[in-house]
Formats: structure tokens, C-alpha cells, sequence
């Protein structure tokens, strides 16, 4: 029997079942805040949103290499709605897997997924130690440089502000702006 409307505290539980990492639960609670924010500002359900930003990496800690196709499992032996399995999975297209983000929803976790990393690193060089007084230029200055958060794949944040008819520095002001909504719960206030 399929879920109907799930929780967000459900989700959560559920994220710390397959997740003990501080900074995967940290940037879980960042893509959530992120993803909110933007619903929000679209007119959208926040809490399904949300929900989806914050499961997006389930199964990231336990199953690395199978990431996505993992969570699929997962959300589905839990009887989650194939709409949220779907978009869980689609933030991992070109990477680690074939479905494309199609809805607003898709879209919007695929760009700032790796966004949200670069964004916390470009916090945490700061004097402040937060996203509350960080920009959109300082963290455009530490794109350019590749070595600085190497690990964040800049390409794909370029897609995803493409595939939202977005600038990239409009996509980190608004990334950032919902950052600071929960920067106390992952320890960037």
C-alpha cells in the first residue's frame, strides 16, 4: 500500500536510518531548506519539496556506488510515492542515472544539489564561518578556482541553472538565501 502523503518526520527518520554522517545529515537539511525556499518563492508544496531535499542522498553513506538506484529500492520496499522516488533519483542524471529532471520540482534539486556544497565550503573559509553574510561574488570568485571544493562538479550547477532559465549568479543568491533559512541546524549561522 502505497504511502500517501509522507512526512517530513518519516522522512527524517528514515535518512538517519541509512545515514549517521554529520555532514551528509548537514547537507540533507541544507537541499531541504534550499528546496523549501523554492517552493515557496514558485508557489508549490513545501513539504514535498522539502521532503524530497532532504531524502535526496538516502542511500549515499551505506551505497556509494549505487547511489540512486539504491534509494529507489529503499523508497519503494517503504511504499513512498513514485513521484518522489522519481525525483529523488532524477538529481543523480549524467551521473548516476538516466532519469532526466523533467518537472520544476526535478529541476530545481538537480542545480543546486552540488550547489549547496560549494556553498557551505565558501562558508566555511569565511572569517564569519556563515552563509549569513556571504554573496553570490565570493562564491563566484571560488568557482574559478577548480582546486577550491574540487569535488563539486561545476558543470552540472551550470545545467541546472540552464534547465531553470537562470543565471548562475542568480542561482547562488537564491541558493544561499535559502541556506540562511536553516543555517543554525547545519552549523553555518
Amino acid at each position: 500500500m502505497k504511502k500517501e502523503i509522507p512526512t517530513r518526520s518519516e522522512a527524517f527518520e528514515l535518512l538517519c536510518r541509512y545515514n549517521k554522517s554529520d555532514s551528509l545529515i548537514k547537507h540533507a537539511l541544507a537541499v531541504e531548506g534550499v528546496m523549501r525556499y523554492f517552493a515557496r518563492k514558485h508557489g508549490e508544496d513545501e513539504d514535498k519539496w522539502g521532503i524530497i531535499g532532504l531524502l535526496h542522498d538516502l542511500d549515499y553513506e551505506q551505497y556509494p556506488e549505487q547511489h540512486c538506484r539504491k534509494s529507489a529500492e529503499i523508497l519503494r520496499a517503504e511504499n513512498w510515492p513514485e513521484e518522489y522516488v522519481r525525483a529523488v533519483v532524477s538529481h543523480g542524471w549524467g551521473i548516476c542515472s538516466e532519469i532526466q529532471p523533467e518537472s520544476l520540482l526535478e529541476k530545481t534539486l538537480f542545480a543546486v544539489d552540488e550547489l549547496t556544497g560549494l556553498i557551505t565550503t565558501a562558508a566555511l573559509v569565511r572569517p564569519s564561518k556563515s552563509v549569513m553574510d556571504l554573496n553570490a561574488d565570493s562564491v563566484k570568485k571560488k568557482w574559478k578556482d577548480k582546486r577550491f571544493a574540487a569535488g563539486v562538479n561545476r558543470e552540472i550547477i551550470d545545467r541546472g541553472a540552464a534547465m531553470l532559465g537562470l543565471e548562475r549568479g542568480e542561482l547562488i543568491t537564491e541558493t544561499i538565501l535559502g541556506m540562511r533559512e536553516v543555517a543554525e541546524a547545519i552549523g553555518l549561522k
